[in-house]
């Protein structure tokens, strides 16, 4: 296979039995390099990985493997923003499945034995009136509440309106909610972003409340100064953006 050099990071979507997540990969590395990094995600070591690339307009898998691994550049391989590369274990032995942190036990300190210590954050921001302990918080939290509408009104954030999340222009997609999400611990507004490709976090629901449709990891919530509406048509193949830093 011939190999490619560019130094053009490229985003993809790492998948295996333990993990699910975006990572940034340089089309520079070699076979062994990526194995070596994928290492910490998966917990596969490098020599047990089977990698395999998958792309939206292919059904078919590419294997990722040369008989130099040393020398063979992935960039030689079909890379394209958010491909899909599957890590397999070759050993079952080495399969790693990582338990979810609910089953794992841990102690949790009664709330009026935390309330009693003197050397605390709790303590600390008791004493200095900090957060909710300053006389003057609820004026506080009603004028950060009262800014973020102002943003929304200035920025001329409306349901339906195209937009992009800045700093990215290579993450566009349509506003679908704008609003309060009591389920987000955070104060005031949220909106609510269908995004045009799969680079978001969710399908437009937020612990099992939706407040849009849209299919799994096209849908997002940010704050408003993240978004910039305006006449922002649809990126088409091919086309992409050389200052994206965001996976």
């Amino acid at each position: 296979m011939t190999n490619l050099v560019t130094t053009r990071d490229v985003p993809v979507l790492v998948v295996s039995s333990a993990a699910s997540c975006e990572r940034r990969i340089s089309p520079s590395w070699t076979i062994s390099q990526l194995k070596a990094k994928l290492e910490s995600v998966t917990g596969i070591p490098p020599s047990a990985q089977v990698l395999t690339l998958r792309l939206p307009d292919r059904q078919q898998g590419i294997s990722i493997s040369a008989k130099d691994e040393d020398q063979t550049q992935v960039g030689g391989f079909s890379l394209s923003s958010y491909a899909e590369i599957h890590v397999a274990s070759s050993d079952p032995a080495s399969s790693t499945t990582i338990p979810p942190p609910s089953s794992v036990p841990k102690y949790e300190m009664p709330v009026e034995t935390y309330s009693s210590l003197s050397d605390t954050v709790l303590a600390y921001k008791k004493a200095h009136q900090i957060g909710r302990f300053d006389p003057h918080a609820p004026e506080i939290k009603e004028k950060k509440v009262a800014d973020l509408w102002k943003e929304i009104d200035i920025a001329k954030i409306t349901v339906g309106a195209r937009c992009i999340l800045s700093p990215s222009t290579t993450r566009r997609g349509t506003v679908a909610y704008i609003g309060l999400i009591p389920e987000i611990p955070s104060i005031g507004p949220w909106i609510g972003i269908k995004l045009d490709e799969p680079a978001g976090k969710n399908d437009g629901s937020v612990a099992g409340k939706r407040y849009f449709d849209c299919e799994p990891q096209y849908g997002v919530f940010v704050r408003p100064k993240r978004v910039e509406v305006g006449d922002w048509k649809e990126l088409g193949l091919g086309e992409d953006d050389a200052d994206l830093d965001e996976i």
